[in-house]
């Protein structure tokens, strides 16, 4: 595939999963049951201004987008169009979905708009433009703090809920059906949907993709790469690919080797002073535990 078709992909895949977002989050509204954090903060909003829904969500986005200059993190294309078509697609989805009030119907409502949330999500981030602003907030506090990733989102989220639950936002046991079930659909379909790109970073799209992408953190587990440290945004894991592993513990200032390891010790007898380090890596021991052949 040529790098412009493949990027008329990606900018159709993320235009059709921001389209899709909005649509899932006016199908949970017109549940009743509950909301997300923030869409419960916009509602909040919405009600106590009277400026239509859509419209809130978008405002919002921008005040979060605008955190990102003290964090100094820089948006990709997805996170600008994320901020400007999320809005009015819900807003499209709330003038044609009628408000649901048989409680059978609000169930049904409600998981299809988190499913439907869910394929949307894996639709916008697959391409690999930008995150959306809150994710970029996450990520950005994270960097600057040094919290944990559930930590920092999570602290993010109840913050934001109760906001707009004071502001009159509608909380319920959709919000705790959304905190339980969006984290483990999404990890299906985050690989599902992702977009594999060309790894040679010497291509001469090289400067254009940085510009669309951006500089804050992609959400993880998209591709296996080779060479990256990633976060998985969902489970505040650190993950790091084997190749950047064996790097990082050969370089000469690296904290888990300070001297030799067992298994690469000099044929001849160490001496008091070049006795293998007792700090192990993390590799040497993954050796052994699952018997593979020794690394050279």
């Amino acid at each position: 595939m040529t790098s412009r078709l493949l990027l008329t992909r990606r900018l159709v895949q993320l235009l059709i999963g921001l389209f899709l977002y909005g649509i899932a989050i006016a199908l949970m509204v017109r549940a009743g049951i509950g909301l997300s954090p923030w869409d419960v903060l916009a509602q909040g909003l919405s009600l106590k201004t009277g400026i239509p829904f859509g419209f809130v969500t978008n405002l919002v986005g921008l005040v979060v987008l605008a955190f990102w200059i003290p964090l100094r993190q820089r948006p990709g294309l997805g996170t600008v169009l994320n901020v400007l078509l999320v809005g009015p697609s819900a807003q499209l989805g709330l003038d044609l979905i009628p408000q649901q009030t048989i409680l059978w119907v609000q169930v049904l409502f409600f998981a299809a708009g988190l499913a439907l949330l869910a394929v949307a999500t894996g639709l916008y981030i697959g391409p690999r433009l930008g995150p959306g602003p809150r994710d970029g907030l996450m990520t950005g506090l994270h960097a600057r703090t040094g919290r944990p990733i559930w930590m920092v989102r999570t602290a993010i989220e109840v913050t934001v809920l109760i906001i707009g639950w004071v502001l009159g936002g509608n909380v319920g046991v959709g919000t705790l059906a959304f905190a339980l079930l969006v984290g483990p659909l999404c990890s299906i379909t985050l690989p599902f949907f992702a977009i594999r790109l060309p790894q040679d970073a010497a291509t001469t799209e090289a400067a254009l993709e940085s510009e669309l992408e951006g500089t804050a953190e992609q959400s993880a587990g998209l591709e296996e790469e080779q060479d990256a440290v990633r976060y998985d945004v969902r489970d505040g894991i650190l993950l790091e690919s084997d190749r950047a592993a064996h790097a990082r513990v050969t370089r000469s200032d690296s904290p888990f080797v300070r001297g030799p390891q067992p298994d690469r010790a000099a044929a001849s007898r160490p001496t008091p002073a070049s006795r293998p380090s007792r700090l192990i890596a993390a590799h040497w021991l993954d050796d052994r535990l699952t018997r593979r052949p020794r690394h050279p």
